[in-house]
């Protein structure tokens, strides 16, 4: 019996430290079966997602946060089809591995499943990409759906909602409330089976965020929704710290790219003042 056992750990393990020469839609679902987290940071440009991707990570968000990070917009609402195309097909250039999804930007998907449809068939040809993202539950069901049948893969979005910022009026944490939290739950199961292959919760009680995660059988990832879900996500920015004035509770840094890129800068500016730069090594 200890030697089945042992067995059965071992052929997790092995599971567990699979190497994917390219993650898909179903490389997800596996590492979810296999308890193995998932890793998702976005980008928004080829140099970026050069980067991230070379470095191992699962999947790149081409997010619509490239408003604020990229516009400086305070919200997510401005930024256009077009740019996230555009941001989009920078990100695909530069990638080899992992698995980029783009969202689908306010205004492109809530009013009509045709729409939707359009807007998503314009960032799979266009830019190449290899999912879309869409915020919401039962109520842009029937969008899903439309996408789904042409064959484009859809991740889905809930709890705090970036796109209904003006509907909640703030960014605290949402479904602290029974009635909010089951409606989260169903909503979930809703895009389970509508035949979405993944969610990303955003800034949810994590109690409640385990209990969806145990109640589907798609990949939840996270982002300030604790550790009880199958993967984590973050805004590359506010990970390497360049967005230094931004400190949610759910955020680690993992440099202070704000303070080191502002010292080299000036440093530059003091050495071309000075007349130490270019040296003669560093001319022809």
């Amino acid at each position: 019996m200890k030697t089945v056992i042992l067995s059965l750990k071992l052929e997790q393990m092995s599971v567990a430290k699979k190497e994917y020469k390219r993650i898909t839609v179903k490389s997800l679902i596996d590492m979810k079966e296999h308890n193995e987290k998932i890793s998702m940071l976005t980008a928004y440009d080829y140099s970026m997602a050069k980067i991230v991707d070379g470095a191992g990570i699962d999947v790149i968000l081409v997010g619509d946060s490239a408003s604020n990070v990229m516009a400086g917009h305070e919200t997510t609402l401005p930024i256009t089809l077009d740019q996230m195309i555009y941001h989009a097909s920078s990100v695909i250039r530069a990638v080899n591995r992992a698995l980029v999804v783009v969202d689908l930007p306010f205004g492109s998907y809530q009013s009509d499943p045709k729409e939707a449809l359009r807007s998503a068939i314009r960032i799979m040809k266009e830019s190449g990409a290899h999912a879309v993202k869409l915020e919401g539950g039962k109520e842009i069901k029937e969008s899903i759906k439309r996408i789904l049948h042409a064959g484009i893969p859809v991740m889905g979005h809930l709890g705090l909602t970036p796109q209904s910022i003006y509907k909640f009026g703030t960014y605290t944490v949402r479904a602290k409330e029974e009635e909010e939290a089951l409606k989260l739950i169903e909503d979930a199961k809703l895009l389970e089976r509508a035949g979405c292959f993944a969610i990303v919760l955003e800034k949810i009680p994590a109690k409640l965020a385990k209990e969806v995660a145990e109640s589907v059988s798609i990949p939840i990832i996270g982002i300030g929704a604790g550790n009880g879900v199958d993967g984590q996500v973050l805004v590359l920015h506010d990970l390497l710290g360049m967005t230094h004035e931004f400190h949610p509770r759910f955020l680690r840094r993992y440099l202070n790219l704000y303070d080191e890129m502002t010292g080299a800068i000036s440093q530059y500016v003091d050495d071309v003042k000075s007349k130490d730069f270019p040296n003669d090594d560093e001319q022809y």
